[in-house]
């Protein structure tokens, strides 16, 4: 795929950042669910042996939400303890809010009789006293392992060093790929979900990247990957070209029409041509440091098909887009404006006017 250029003649490719993370709190520890409650009152007895279920409101209840519980594990102790009529009740509010994974773990003292969208927004706000054996690490969208790891270094004051041990001696697996025997940091690239964390301050390297692992394979797992599969590619090939949509993505609305450009031309038998692996290849994301001409398998230019890995970690749009592609016959695309949008062409002539027109605007060299 060419993207600011025509095929006749190379130039670099301007790449872009990506900034928001998709924000989920979730961590290491109690993975299953666990509370306590407890009900106090002649009022409760009365309840239940009257056959009526239903806990009188004004009850207070002493709940826990520990670390990793996801959406259905608090609508389940949410039901457990009465303070909602049924987990589906709970949950179907939350999914239609989108915040599912917005919800933060903790010791909750909640008053039955409460609305589900109170008990909600109580969840988003959080216990309201943060832990100092808690804390947050944001890794955004885009980023190498090797990236990834450091930041991770940097928040939890453990060693690099840690990490990369942990991803290489076998610390770590995944059932998102076949990892060989002895897996380096490139065999993990794309592997570890970009996302908002929450650790205990007690989390090893191995559980932190674990857990990113789980979520990725998870992620993947929540993907209808049939569009890629008829096509005789694997979810792991659609990670890979999730990953070149991240890193060429800059407008939202365009990921499944890049994900209809790297389909149209695979199934052309054409080059890739997408400048990003490149870049992944010479370990930068500087434009001025492109080169066409590097021996690596990351060169699209000059190899056929995808890359041997991701060449970094797309969030869950980009693994929609890569599944289900938009449907065009676009071959081509170029930079248009300063936002990052492109032009969307078929044909090498449209293509090159484009490219044209784009140099002439001063966005690509």
């Amino acid at each position: 795929m060419t993207t600011n250029r025509t095929d006749q003649e190379p130039s670099p490719l301007s790449r872009f950042g990506k900034g928001a993370a998709i924000i989920a709190f979730v961590a290491l520890a109690g993975f299953g669910v666990v509370w306590a409650a407890t009900y106090l009152g002649d009022m409760v007895g009365a309840a239940i042996a009257s056959n009526d279920t239903r806990v009188p409101p004004g009850q207070e209840a002493e709940i826990e939400i520990p670390v990793g519980s996801t959406a259905s594990d608090i609508a389940t102790v949410l039901a457990a303890n009465n303070l909602v009529e049924s987990a589906a009740e709970f949950q179907t509010a939350v999914g239609a809010r989108g915040i599912g994974s917005q919800l933060r773990a903790g010791n909750y003292t909640l008053v039955t009789g409460m609305t589900v969208e109170e008990l909600i927004d109580v969840f988003l706000a959080g216990p309201g006293q943060d832990s100092g054996d808690v804390y947050r690490i944001t890794i955004r969208e885009g980023l190498t392992t090797e990236r990834t790891i450091r930041r991770l270094a940097n928040e939890s004051d453990i060693p690099v060093a840690r990490f990369r041990e942990a991803l290489t001696t076998g610390a770590v697996t995944t059932s998102a790929r076949n990892m060989p025997a002895e897996p380096t940091l490139r065999h993990w690239e794309g592997l570890l979900f970009p996302d908002t964390y929450e650790f205990e301050r007690s989390a090893t390297a191995a559980q932190i990247l674990q857990l990113m692992s789980g979520t990725m394979a998870g992620r993947m797992d929540t993907v209808n990957w049939g569009e890629i599969e008829a096509r005789g590619l694997t979810p792991y090939q659609g990670l890979i070209i999730a990953s070149l949509i991240e890193k060429e993505v800059r407008v939202a609305t365009e990921r499944a029409t890049v994900s209809s450009v790297i389909e149209n031309r695979l199934a052309e038998d054409m080059v890739l041509q997408i400048d990003a692996a490149i870049l992944y290849a010479l370990g930068t994301d500087d434009p001025e440091e492109f080169d066409n001409e590097i021996d690596s398998p990351y060169n699209l230019h000059i190899n056929q098909g995808l890359p041997p890995t991701p060449i970094a970690a797309p969030g869950l749009a980009a693994l929609e887009a890569a599944a289900h592609p938009e449907d065009t016959e676009y071959l081509f695309y170029v930079l248009k404006d300063e936002e990052g949008a492109h032009t969307f062409t078929t044909t090498l002539d449209d293509h090159n006017a484009a490219v044209a027109e784009a140099r002439a605007n001063d966005l690509i060299p």
